[in-house]
């Protein structure tokens, strides 16, 4: 028996002879595929980029399978980038045929994948990072049951340091000092304000005068209103300030106590059938106006300025020429007043007074009124036709009961509200959740010392357990993603899962049922992933991840001069633009959609105001209260995909001019997921824009006659020369601005060139070559950037083989979104420290 189980017949046998033939098989493979690829290098690089030359720092003379170092993985990596992009070998060399190309990028692909699991890179492993503070106040906000936006929780803290644009990478989450203290102010600032709240009275106020109005305003509305009325005649945030933000002067030291506060208004929009020009305005009297409410805090600055803290908390639609009651309810702050705002007023209230005088003066002129009133806004408030919103009385009215004393109070707390008896089992409660894992003993001795300690100063057991909240808001293990997993082990043990799973697709703490996961030790990141991206909450991913991959968190931080694009600020351009890139993302995500539609999507979203931008045919018939909506881009050769879109394409620009340099490195860095290398110090930067006799491709020319810039200049230059027919904004424009009022505005030329030989003759030809010529090196990138983002930490050459994989399997569903997001959360790299 025991010679038949050794014998050639015999399983073991046969299981040794399938392990021989399958590596056999597999060296042969490997043999092949070698052979493939050193035939290519031999005849198409080697002359370049052997050990002698090494041009470009590239020395692929000694390059084997298989891949079994990160060198050899980064250099497999690059030659896949350079000749699926065709840019290697450079056109005036002889060209691989497009057989030999699908060949050399089959056989890398296959050989980066085989080496999955086999080269190990120390770095490649995410570092215990905190909380962004955008993370912060998310969690913050589940913890607490409420928005957090009148708080301004984070406006004093550090601005973050970002990493190609993400905010969570850990290495760059930086905890100082300083931002240490905050996290205590904050603390104390939250706990106080929304639990330590006293018990107060609901008390009434009732303002029927005394609308006093600063600087410019207070004359004239003394002498034409005898300040009876609050008017606001612009837009917030204007650059002049002058009836912005409308106040109550005897209001000012604001509501004793932090609560929800029902405000009644009685209100009219004045004017809106004026007879005078709609370009004095920059408004569009189409629209009904609109009445907005921020909260204001005159010890923060002047109470009719801009504040950093000024979420809108409320909004209507005012009717015309008829006064009425309109009705809100409203979270206000200890301390702050309610500011009444009209956000889609008047361009600039100064402007508009003097042109309104300029152009209306005879109408105007009235005998003694001028030398009377020495006011020009006085002899129109009194007599023109200037379009405002008019306030004639507010009451407020609160804080108003809330059931089982407020939303805060049952979070924290749970439904009893907070119970001497059972303090400390409350406090490990709201720990856990904070903590984002079951307690330690440690945990749990920490608490209870400081509760006790406190009590045994003397404080009440309210108090006690309020303070003992504030320190565990400043733990390590709230602020911090701490990885319970042990260094030695290799795979995020549950509770660590979990919380990477709720930050990546919520960027927020895990839910219930997730933790519930968690417990049983079965988390199924598929199975999750797929729920969690049907939760609302997944706003937050889409959001948050568009900001860092497409850069859209800095539109606005270069904004243009308000001449040069009034609508911007006038029709809050920036939030519109924001919002069609989330839509389209969203859309493709629910349903499964191919990336590629993000280059070329023959549809957007838009509402009037992004509409008006593009002049799409939708302008005509769009009104804001539509909202967005889904139009054809059929047969449209200016817009389509990301590329196409006003928010990259402002945030591509400077505010002020444009660069088919800087918008060429964007789309190298964003669409194509390659980091160019940095200029040599020694080049002096372009001029962007046309200034004088040259053109820029003229001055790009010259610059790249040097050695040093040309090889790149010669990638970047034909990404961003397309992109010129677009303006800083994003508009259409077919010529430069002209340098000075008698100059000749130059015509913009979108032709160009790829280093691959081919030619685009338009944006149109350049979006549709990049989705069809580009879509894989796209995906790629793509992938890599979902990753990064989802584990807090950049790619390195070790991940490559299993981002090799995931495309793989992306491609194979069509370039489908949803499974693009689904394998990138079920991937070892995900899963892993």
């Amino acid at each position: 028996m025991q010679g038949h189980c050794t014998g050639y017949d015999s399983p073991l046998y046969r299981v040794q002879s399938l392990i021989v033939q399958g590596t056999v098989l597999l060296l042969f493979c490997i043999s092949a595929k070698c052979g493939e690829i050193s035939q290519f290098l031999d005849k198409y690089c080697l002359e370049c980029h052997d050990s002698d030359i090494q041009k470009g720092d590239r020395d692929f003379e000694d390059f084997l399978l298989p891949l079994d170092s990160i060198h050899d993985l980064e250099s497999a990596r690059d030659i896949l980038n350079q000749v699926s992009l065709r840019e290697m070998p450079p056109k005036k060399a002889d060209q691989p045929t497009p057989e030999e190309r699908a060949k050399l990028i089959n056989a890398l692909s296959g050989a980066v994948m085989a080496s999955r699991g086999k080269v190990k890179d120390p770095e490649a492993r995410t570092v215990m990072r905190r909380l962004s503070n955008r993370e912060y106040e998310n969690t913050l906000q589940v913890l607490f049951g409420r928005n957090l936006a009148t708080l301004g929780l984070t406006v004093d803290f550090p601005g973050e340091n970002t990493s190609e644009h993400m905010d969570n990478i850990g290495e760059t989450l930086v905890t100082s000092g300083f931002l240490l203290d905050q996290y205590f102010q904050a603390a104390n600032r939250l706990v106080e304000l929304r639990l330590g709240r006293a018990e107060t009275e609901a008390k009434s106020w009732h303002f029927q005068d005394g609308f006093k109005q600063y600087e410019e305003l207070s004359g004239a509305h003394k002498n034409a209103f005898n300040y009876n009325f609050l008017c606001i005649y612009e837009q917030p945030n204007t650059d002049t300030r002058q009836g912005g933000y409308g106040h109550i002067e005897k209001f000012l030291e604001g509501v004793p106590v932090s609560g929800l506060y029902d405000i009644e208004v009685l209100v009219k929009a004045m004017n809106r059938d004026t007879h005078y020009d709609p370009e004095i305005f920059g408004m569009d009297f189409s629209e009904p106006f609109e009445l907005g409410i921020v909260p204001g805090d005159y010890r923060k600055g002047h109470i009719h300025y801009p504040q950093k803290v000024e979420p809108v908390l409320a909004r209507t639609i005012v009717p015309d020429d008829e006064f009425v009651w309109k009705k809100f309810q409203v979270w206000l702050e200890k301390g702050r007043t309610p500011r009444f705002i009209f956000p889609n007023g008047a361009y600039e209230s100064r402007a508009s007074i003097t042109r309104i005088n300029k152009k209306y003066k005879e109408e105007l002129e009235r005998d003694g009124e001028k030398a009377r009133y020495g006011s020009e806004r006085t002899l129109i408030l009194k007599y023109g036709k200037l379009p405002h919103i008019r306030i004639d009385e507010i009451k407020i009215h609160g804080p108003v009961a809330e059931p089982g004393g407020g939303k805060e109070e049952l979070a924290v707390f749970g439904k009893n509200g907070f119970q001497e008896s059972e303090a400390l089992n409350q406090l490990y409660r709201f720990a856990q959740r904070a903590f984002r894992r079951p307690l330690t003993d440690v945990d749990k001795k920490r608490i209870g010392k400081l509760y006790q300690k406190r009590i045994g100063e003397k404080a009440g057991p309210r108090k006690a357990a309020l303070d003992t909240v504030k320190m565990i808001l400043c733990s390590p293990s709230f602020l911090y993603l701490a990885e319970a997993t042990p260094e030695s082990e290799i795979y995020l043990r549950p509770y660590d899962l979990a919380s990477r799973l709720s930050y990546a697709l919520w960027a927020a703490p895990p839910d219930d049922k997730l933790l519930a996961a968690a417990a049983s030790g079965d988390i199924k990141p598929g199975k999750q992933t797929l729920r969690m991206l049907k939760d609302p909450r997944s706003s937050g991913f889409v959001g948050a991840f568009l900001d860092s991959w497409l850069n859209l968190r800095e539109i606005g931080n270069q904004p243009p001069p308000r001449k040069f694009a009034q609508e911007f600020y006038a029709e809050n351009l920036p939030d519109s633009m924001k919002q069609e890139a989330r839509l389209m993302f969203r859309n493709l995500l629910d349903n499964n959609g191919s990336v590629i539609d993000l280059l070329n999507a023959d549809y957007t979203w838009v509402d009037k105001k992004l509409a008006k931008l593009y002049d799409l045919p939708e302008k005509a018939k769009l009104r804001l209260a539509d909202g967005f909506q889904r139009v054809s881009l059929k047969g449209n050769r200016q817009r389509g995909g990301v590329l196409g879109m006003a928010g990259v394409l402002t945030v591509s620009a400077n505010g002020v001019d444009t660069s088919p340099v800087t918008r060429g490195v964007w789309v190298m860095e964003n669409v194509l997921g390659i980091k160019p290398p940095p200029p040599p110090a020694t080049v002096p930067a372009i001029e962007s824009d046309v200034r004088g006799a040259t053109t820029i491709r003229e001055r790009l020319a010259k610059h790249a006659a040097d050695k040093s810039c040309k090889e790149c200049h010669r990638k970047i230059d034909p990404l961003g020369f397309a992109l010129e027919t677009y303006d800083p904004v994003g508009r259409w424009r077919t010529t430069y601005p002209r340098p000075s009022p008698k100059g000749k505005a130059q015509k913009i030329d979108s032709t160009g060139e790829f280093p691959s030989g081919e030619t685009y003759t338009d944006f149109a030809g350049f979006r549709d070559y990049i989705a069809k010529n580009r879509k894989d090196v796209f995906a790629r990138g793509l992938v890599e950037k979902l990753l990064t983002y989802a584990t807090g930490r950049h790619m390195t050459g070790a991940d490559y083989p299993e981002i090799e994989v995931i495309y793989g399997k992306v491609k194979s569903d069509n370039y489908g979104l949803q499974t693009m997001v689904l394998e990138v959360m079920k991937s070892e790299i995900f899963r892993s420290r």
